[in-house]
């Protein structure tokens, strides 16, 4: 969720930021330190645009897919990411990324194992990791937050 999206938050079938404003706001906090961090905001955008695809939230999609095109994302990147593992438009961390973020995405399906955990980390250093565990994690979040409540992307 992007500050320039979260106007339309009003648009919930069940206003969620009005009827607990509290946790709205820790919610944003929560966002907003996942942005400051030292991975590249063309690749976050990534991991967001395909987590909110796994999840199926239309909204998230929209917004992240704009956000991926402002931080630089090619369209060939954006056209193929459903399918990454077989296009050639991703670099070697990227596709990193996007296999972590499907194992944290899709966790109760299989564990996320420590032969996965290897393979990513030859990518990231140790704060990396977890920069982008809670950048997956808070992109799940709100996509569970939207996909129930059902906005509908705004402009």
């Amino acid at each position: 969720m992007t500050a320039a999206n979260s106007s339309a938050i009003s648009k919930f079938k069940l206003p969620a930021d009005r009827l607990a404003p509290h946790i709205m706001q820790a919610m944003e906090a929560l966002d907003e330190a996942a942005d400051k961090v030292s991975l590249d905001q063309q690749l976050l955008e990534l991991v967001r645009t395909r987590a909110s695809q796994v999840n199926g939230c239309a909204f998230c999609v929209n917004a992240h897919t704009q956000a991926a095109v402002e931080a630089g994302a090619t369209a060939q990147q954006l056209a193929t990411l459903t399918t990454w593992r077989e296009a050639p438009f991703y670099s070697d961390r990227e596709r990193a990324a996007l296999l972590l973020t499907e194992a944290v995405t899709l966790m109760s399906q299989a564990p996320v194992t420590d032969e996965l955990w290897a393979e990513v980390g030859a990518h990231f250093s140790q704060t990396e990791l977890a920069e982008l565990l809670w950048a997956i994690s808070v992109i799940n979040v709100w996509n569970r937050i939207a996909g129930t409540a059902h906005p509908w992307p705004v402009g």
